[in-house]
């Protein structure tokens, strides 16, 4: 099953979101949506209700384990087994590390791995400033914690060169073709049937 915006938000709700996280989780969503439509309006075959409700929920296990070591990811991935949302519960679970798969193929997965690393809390960043603050972050200044990270921050540019080859802007552009301020979006005062539809709601553009 492939969740509503309202029905991602009632989730948001119910596993008590915290507020920052949950403007980081629209302006990704946002991001994904802009990405998905234009490369469906290329031909690629990509289903945007389901990047949407992957990128709304995408840290939906974070704010459980803020406090702990427990991997948010493999949480996230258990809250939508337990719900019934098996099509996000591998976007979900996957979306820290990169799970590469045929090049030149497109999914959901990319679309919703990529925006995350374009946001940092819920401000658009590039991919450079993205790493700067991941390695800050986590690094702890330990050699190999940082040359962990750095590799896994070379697939993001991979993901990022595949899905922009067949685009009509650069990855730049990104920041001025959403709406960046998540307080804009009202999902509460939406009808069921339009949150069915994003593109009806200004999902940010």
């Amino acid at each position: 099953m492939i969740p509503t915006v309202a029905q991602c938000f009632r989730l948001i709700d119910e596993y008590r979101m915290l507020a920052n996280i949950r403007d980081h989780s629209i302006i990704v969503a946002r991001i994904a949506t802009r990405l998905a439509e234009e490369l469906r309006a290329g031909g690629h075959q990509l289903s945007v209700p389901l990047v949407v409700a992957a990128a709304l929920l995408h840290d939906i296990g974070k704010t459980a384990c803020l406090d702990s070591d427990r991997d948010h990811a493999a949480y996230g991935r258990e809250i939508c087994l337990a719900h019934g949302l098996a099509e996000l519960a591998e976007i979900v679970g996957d979306h820290v590390r990169f799970r590469d798969n045929a090049l030149g193929v497109f999914s959901e997965y990319d679309v919703v791995f990529y925006a995350d690393k374009r946001v940092t809390h819920e401000q658009v960043v590039s991919l450079e400033k993205r790493e700067m603050y991941i390695l800050e972050r986590y690094g702890r200044n330990d050699p190999q914690r940082l040359a962990i990270i750095r590799e896994h921050c070379r697939s993001w540019r991979l993901v990022e060169a595949r899905l922009f080859a067949p685009l009509a802007f650069a990855p730049a552009a990104l920041v001025e073709l959403i709406d960046r301020d998540p307080a804009t979006c009202d999902f509460a005062g939406a009808t069921e049937t339009m949150l069915a539809e994003p593109d009806k709601i200004a999902m940010g553009y």
